[in-house]
């Protein structure tokens, strides 16, 4: 594939590593400094940009044909323009908070564990997530789809950053520590025990080839897709 990177920092550079490693060609690396440059040559586009680039990345692309993910977050007010847009133009596209294959399985039993959980009210749910210094976004995109996972299964209603008393809320902890690629917990504590779930990523290595795969997996379709049609957990 000849792929175009819609952002060139940490993460662009660990893509083009496995992308180049898997016998791919990188015809495009643009960063905020990038001027005019031609979506057309590339086959497939990977996003991992900033909120504020996200947008006019993944829409330049579908308006020029050419498939496109996206791993950027905080920018999800315009998903709805996208994904018509998409619609409309008859493209491809896939969005994921978090393109880690572990992540993605991890997002699964979060929801099987929560729909178990659903009726057991003795029990508090809370999340924590730990990120490097540099991550722009509290809480995190990945802790957001866990929260809303949790939601979909239980009668809680919202999440929260702050401490809550709220039944319906479920508190986020939010850390940032240099150095830490992503961790997320989920705990059910009740007064006799408590369950704990996590997922600890040891690099940025995962996130990156989950994004290489789902690029691979993209190419030829059209739709909008996410990362459960990738791995068939549908």
């Amino acid at each position: 594939m000849k792929i175009a990177l819609l952002g060139y920092g940490r993460m662009g550079k660990t893509i083009e590593q496995i992308a180049l490693q898997k016998g791919h060609e990188i015809v495009l690396k643009v960063d905020e400094n990038t001027k005019n440059y031609d979506i057309t040559l590339a086959d497939i586009a990977i996003d991992f940009s900033i909120p504020s680039a996200a947008f006019n990345n993944i829409s330049n692309c579908i308006n020029n044909n050419v498939p496109v993910i996206s791993g950027t977050t905080g920018w999800l007010n315009k998903f709805n323009d996208i994904t018509a847009l998409c619609k409309q133009k008859n493209g491809a596209f896939i969005y994921a908070s978090n393109f880690s294959l572990g992540v993605n399985i991890f997002f699964e039993l979060n929801e099987y564990l929560a729909k178990m959980m659903k009726n057991l009210s003795q029990y508090n749910i809370s999340m924590e997530e730990i990120h490097h210094t540099k991550k722009l976004d509290v809480p995190s995109g990945t802790a957001i789809t866990l929260a809303e996972g949790i939601i979909k299964q239980t009668s809680k209603e919202s999440w929260t950053l702050d401490v809550t008393n709220k039944e319906t809320e479920i508190p986020i902890v939010a850390k940032r520590i240099p150095d830490v690629p992503g961790t997320h917990s989920i705990k059910y504590e009740s007064e006799v025990d408590a369950i704990d779930i996590k997922h600890t990523a040891y690099s940025r290595n995962g996130f990156a080839l989950g994004a290489v795969i789902a690029a691979e997996w993209l190419l030829g379709k059209t739709g909008i897709f996410t990362m459960k049609d990738v791995l068939g957990l549908k």
